[in-house]
């Protein structure tokens, strides 16, 4: 059977202006991943949605792989969903980051506080009643993550695929062939460590998931390495 690696991205740059990069501790997390993945795991594609934190972990792991390592091909159908979307309909005062700022520093743990948010957040997303308020809905980010999926095995066409994507997707993806609910999924995005390795295998019409979100590459380098957001 082939096989598929969801990789999540590297840490990004969370309270930055532009999140949407990896942190240098990111990167690192990047370069660690390809050096493990010499002499256990050689794609014969790449693809990542085009997101850059996305290219710039396929970077980082290029980086640590060495040579020979293909190409980034660029498959939207795996970018996240749009967190500020989904938070600032949830919170709409924290369109204005200043404001979001204030109101977290007025709490103990920040971090804290805004995860909690995040997740009342998101939660108002999947459950439907708000439709209206998003430009895509969650069916719709289900549907567009999972035949990006089905795309990628096609035209994989039998051969092992690495995918850098986010914690959306492949949570999408497992809760597709676990057949879980939207609760059970919704945990598992919150476990995702980034650049763990979560392995589908695939042979025909037939698709399993043989390892979830494996981060063994940093716990053997630096366990500090180790982080989910």
């Amino acid at each position: 059977m082939a096989t598929i690696y969801l990789v999540r991205h590297g840490q990004a740059s969370f309270g930055k202006e532009n999140y949407d990069q990896l942190s240098q501790t990111g990167w690192q997390q990047g370069r660690v991943l390809g050096r493990w993945m010499v002499g256990r795991i050689t794609p014969d594609v790449v693809y990542g949605g085009d997101l850059e934190r996305h290219r710039e972990t396929v970077e980082a792991i290029a980086s640590g792989f060495g040579s020979q390592f293909p190409d980034m091909q660029v498959a939207p159908g795996f970018n996240e969903f749009d967190h500020n979307a989904v938070l600032t309909r949830f919170r709409p005062e924290w369109a204005d980051r200043s404001v979001m700022a204030r109101d977290l520093q007025a709490f103990p743990k920040p971090a804290r506080a805004f995860q909690e948010s995040f997740v009342h957040a998101v939660q108002r997303w999947v459950a439907g009643d708000h439709d209206q308020d998003y430009d895509e809905t969650w069916p719709a980010f289900r549907n567009r993550v999972l035949q990006a999926f089905e795309d990628v095995i096609e035209y994989a066409d039998g051969g092992d695929v690495l995918v850098a994507t986010s914690g959306g997707p492949i949570s999408v993806i497992c809760q597709h062939l676990l057949d879980l609910d939207d609760a059970r999924a919704l945990s598992l995005n919150e476990v995702i460590a980034n650049t763990s390795v979560s392995r589908v295998l695939y042979s025909g019409a037939r698709r399993s998931l043989s390892v979830f979100n494996n981060y063994s590459h940093l716990e053997a380098e630096n366990p500090a390495l180790v982080t989910f957001r």
